[in-house]
């Protein structure tokens, strides 16, 4: 395993850009950093905390998740958001998130931040969607801490980690995006369940949080396969990159690491290709 770069937070959101490396956010810290194939380190974004997540916008930008989720153009220009937190309504902000092959977005929301201590007690959040013009609309209900997403190679499941009960749930997908009555896919024993990733056997690559110290393979059928362990406890995220999409990205906080800033980028080289995940095209109409 390759470490690529390390000094930061808590790493979250890695994303591949074929044509820029790989994206990642520095929660606790701020900013977007990408590291690109030699392992050179440069800052897309500044300043903003918070991002667990990321995706790749058609109109040639990021959207990105924290306290909303919102289009930052690559060239600077101005920030757009898409959805915003109603703290009123339970939604302090927003965790991980996903596209499917359409273009939508898929966004977990929070009922209080596991990072940021606000006062609230524990509370759950929504899975929301939002559609290709703009609108927004719940997809499920009662998620205790909202983490990885993820499509099947046929667009038909998505899996998505929920921390807060140490499982990750599937959904059959509608036609229209929709969401079906989730079931219980995997359940863990060790370890929290935080970002994932899907390959194009079918397999679930799931970061293992919590001490977990790696990433947890499961078979389609919900099989536990294998485990890739990295050197932290806090394991957080992953995705597949590269040309053929056989590099697998790894991404660390610095929760039990015994110092600050410990979050680190690794790479392997693995035996399945990556499921792409398609670029977001929902309509940039500014929330009022």
């Amino acid at each position: 395993m390759e470490p690529l770069a390390t000094g930061y937070g808590l790493v979250e959101g890695p994303l591949w850009v074929p044509e820029r490396g790989l994206l990642f956010s520095d929660v606790l810290n701020g900013g977007v950093y990408c590291v690109d194939r030699f392992g050179a380190v440069t800052t897309v974004f500044e300043h903003r905390r918070g991002i667990g997540g990321m995706a790749l916008h058609a109109a040639g930008g990021l959207v990105v998740s924290g306290r909303n989720v919102s289009y930052k153009p690559f060239d600077g220009g101005d920030t757009t958001t898409l959805m915003d937190r109603d703290p009123d309504a339970g939604i302090v902000g927003f965790n991980d998130l996903t596209t499917d092959a359409s273009g939508r977005i898929y966004a977990g929301s929070l009922g209080n931040s596991p990072v940021f201590k606000d006062g609230r007690e524990p509370a759950p959040g929504d899975l929301w969607i939002i559609d290709l013009d703009g609108s927004c609309r719940v997809g499920a209900r009662e998620v205790w801490l909202t983490n990885g997403l993820g499509f099947s190679p046929d667009g038909r499941t998505l899996y998505h980690s929920d921390s807060g009960v140490r499982k990750v749930f599937c959904y059959p997908v509608a036609d229209d995006g929709g969401l079906g009555p989730r079931t219980v896919f995997a359940e863990l024993a060790q370890g929290v369940p935080d970002g994932l990733c899907v390959a194009e056997d079918g397999s679930v690559w799931v970061a293992l949080a919590g001490g977990g110290h790696g990433v947890a393979v499961y078979s389609a059928g919900g099989t536990r396969t294998d485990f890739l362990k990295i050197p932290d406890p806090m394991c957080t995220s992953v995705c597949f990159g590269g040309d053929d999409l056989r590099d697998l990205y790894i991404v660390s906080g610095s929760e039990g690491a015994g110092r600050e800033n410990a979050g680190s980028v690794y790479r392997e080289r693995v035996g399945v290709a990556g499921v792409p995940v398609a670029p977001a095209r929902v309509a940039l109409n500014a929330v009022a």
